[in-house]
């Protein structure tokens, strides 16, 4: 036994050296495990630009890794992570000042001591809450989206193993020394008692003290040694992750096809075609599942699983990252462990980027892989022949250039022709508005309120192209560039100041994807937002109060990407319609599955679904009670949710009206 039993529980002077010794080798090995690991990133992935902006990188790293905003936005599981993360932050601070206290200079006395003790007791009860929160979620509850592999099981054990041989430590001190400001210690006085009530000897306390002192100290080394092997690696990986999140482009932004020193593009086939920052991404990933849960096509039983496109990734990492750095080959990816059909699968609605609380880009991920797979060909034939249609007629329909503004041939004014006359506004119409026969009345209906507003538009007639937004997604980078040019070319031709379009999509690619030379500094506005506009101003009088009980439905490329919320419900409202929002609406609204190319695409060519995101989505409204009319703000909606309502039997019950159809009968 030990001559005195001090501070650190342990005889003197040999042996706070070895607990020194032993701590710093495992601080050694986990370091050198871990940039073994690390160094992997750079040494197989692409090189990426991400240390600029410094302040707004640690600002990032202080809301998304020490607040942790983005894991609360989920009540039960943010609380859960949030008490585990800051009692464990709490207790590595609070070891490092009781090591600065004891060995360098004294300065946790009087009354800082005793807050001290007290804020580390506190934090081993919040502790122990979410420690019984997450066994209760992981042993109990067995959520779909978790991975329940042993792995994170004893990761779990392990901590909470620590936490309360810290706490038993404690309690014997406070048992054996009885000090008088034992009470700022609540637990550990609570478990004191119970040793002095049993009458357990001071010797056998002394010894216990030591013994699980020594069980403690060894504990926390190991851990050191495991993380960068284990679960809990993220504690590293997830604070990177947030410094070195995209800064630079907007959300609704893709990453330009990167090109080798022979102006060659690089595709990720395989590791070596990825970024050092989708490397990071991968093995920053927590398996949580979050993305998975808002995954429309998971959901409807497609093939993709954000969680497992990052995760086997990850997987060909960690088995052959080493073998690569040496020089040995790059296996492929796709159509390896990644199967063709989890790549197609994805919406690029966006959904799992947004919930994702370590901030991994999977929608950037899925449109690389898909770039590759065109450049090899691997493209449905329904596909396929959408982008001939698009690269012979610049739309999707195939149908000739001149039928473009075919629906404005009835209109009792002619539509002006912007590239003959400047005007104050150029709409761009888009291929659905102009091409589907479900979406051209609607289309005519909002040529009509804009020139009864007075409106100066104009309209490219059979010079516009589809804008490219979903052929960019599709990974159809040439065909997208020669969109652009098309289009480019066109505009040149135009005098405007703004631009509006009906379609989300096209709203989100030339917002944010076409050259700043091309827009010249000019805004781009949703025809939502304009007819918000006009009706607040006047310019539309919007006389008959329509009385419809209605829910809104978020387009992805409106909401999501581009933060539109407001103006379509202002604009509901101001028809005098009651709005009724569906569970998931804002920013965590449902894809109804026609984006990413989705809706150029064989459902057939996936695995059996149980419903389709759209048919979902029209359940989701017609439970609402009293709600007689979903109400959507993109042509490619209008369409997806017509039919969904025919295919689940909702004719009669649901009309699915676009927002231009209400603002036409509320000026009747």
């Amino acid at each position: 036994m030990p001559e005195r039993i001090d501070f650190w529980g342990i005889p003197q002077p040999w042996g706070p050296i070895l607990v020194y010794s032993i701590v710093s080798l495992a601080a050694i090995v986990f370091l050198v495990r871990f940039y073994r690991q690390a160094s992997l990133w750079w040494k197989v992935g692409r090189p990426e630009r991400r240390w600029n902006h410094p302040l707004l990188r640690l600002w990032n790293l202080v809301k998304v890794s020490i607040a942790q905003l983005r894991i609360l936005r989920q009540r039960y599981p943010g609380i859960m992570h949030l008490t585990l993360a800051w009692a464990y932050f709490v207790f590595f601070l609070g070891t490092a000042l009781a090591t600065i206290n004891g060995h360098f200079f004294k300065f946790l006395e009087g009354s800082p001591y005793l807050i001290y003790k007290f804020v580390l007791d506190i934090f081993t009860i919040v502790f122990m809450v979410g420690a019984v929160m997450a066994a209760f979620r992981r042993f109990v509850k067995k959520p779909d989206r978790l991975t329940l592999s042993p792995r994170y099981t004893w990761s779990l054990i392990f901590i909470i193993a620590i936490v309360i041989n810290g706490l038993l430590v404690e309690s014997f001190r406070l048992a054996i020394q009885k000090p008088d400001w034992a009470l700022w210690s609540p637990a550990g006085w609570a478990l004191a008692q119970l040793w002095i009530v049993t009458g357990i000897p001071q010797v056998v306390l002394q010894g216990l003290h030591v013994a699980f002192y020594t069980i403690h100290f060894l504990s926390v080394s190991a851990l050191f040694v495991i993380l960068p092997a284990s679960s809990l690696v993220h504690i590293v990986t997830g604070p990177l992750n947030a410094f070195f999140a995209e800064l630079d482009r907007p959300t609704g932004r893709l990453a330009a096809l990167p090109l080798n020193k022979q102006s060659e593009p690089i595709y990720a086939s395989t590791l070596r075609g990825l970024t050092w920052k989708q490397l990071l991404d991968a093995d920053t990933c927590t398996e949580c599942g979050r993305c998975q849960d808002v995954c429309p096509s998971y959901n409807a039983g497609g093939e993709i699983s954000p969680k497992l496109l990052v995760v086997k990734v990850r997987d060909a990492l960690r088995r052959d990252g080493r073998a690569i750095a040496a020089g040995g080959p790059s296996p492929l990816l796709v159509g390896d462990g990644i199967s063709e059909a989890m790549v197609w699968s994805c919406t690029t609605c966006g959904a799992c980027d947004q919930e994702c609380p370590v901030l991994i880009d999977h929608t950037g991920l899925a449109v690389d892989f898909r770039r590759y797979l065109v450049s090899e060909g691997k493209v449905e034939t329904r596909l396929s022949e959408t982008l001939a249609n698009l690269s012979r007629y610049g739309n999707s329909f195939g149908q000739s250039e001149r039928a473009r503004p075919r629906w404005a041939q009835s209109l009792p004014v002619k539509v002006r022709d912007a590239r003959k006359e400047a005007v104050e506004y150029l709409w761009f119409v888009g291929d659905y508005a102009s091409y589907n026969p479900q979406v051209t009345d609607v289309t005519r209906q909002t040529a009509e309120i804009f020139q009864k507003a007075g409106l100066d538009f104009g309209i490219l007639y059979e010079g516009e192209r589809n804008s490219g937004n979903d052929v960019r997604r599709v990974g159809e980078e040439g065909l997208f560039e020669f969109l652009v040019e098309k289009n480019t070319a066109a505009l040149g031709k135009c005098t405007f100041q703004k631009m509006i379009t009906c379609d989300p999509h096209t709203y989100n690619t030339l917002r944010n994807e076409y050259p700043a030379e091309v827009m010249g500094g000019r805004p781009v506005q949703h025809s939502s937002e304009l007819l918000q506009e006009l009706a607040a101003s006047g310019k539309i009088q919007l006389t008959k109060k329509l009385g419809y009980r209605v829910t809104y439905h978020d387009p992805c490329y409106l909401g999501r990407y581009n933060q539109v919320y407001a103006a379509p419900r202002e604009l509901i409202e101001a028809t005098g319609c009651t709005l009724v929002e569906m569970p998931r609406h804002g920013a965590q609204a449902l894809c109804c599955n026609a984006g990413g190319g989705r809706i150029w695409m064989d459902e057939g060519s996936l695995r059996e679904r149980s419903e389709r995101p759209s048919e979902s989505r029209v359940r989701e409204a017609a439970a609402l009670p009293g709600v007689e009319m979903l109400v959507v703000a993109c042509p490619k909606d209008l369409v997806m949710f017509r039919d969904a309502v025919k295919t689940t039997g909702l004719e009669g019950k649901l009309v699915v009206k676009e927002l231009a159809e209400l603002v036409g009968e509320s000026m009747a």
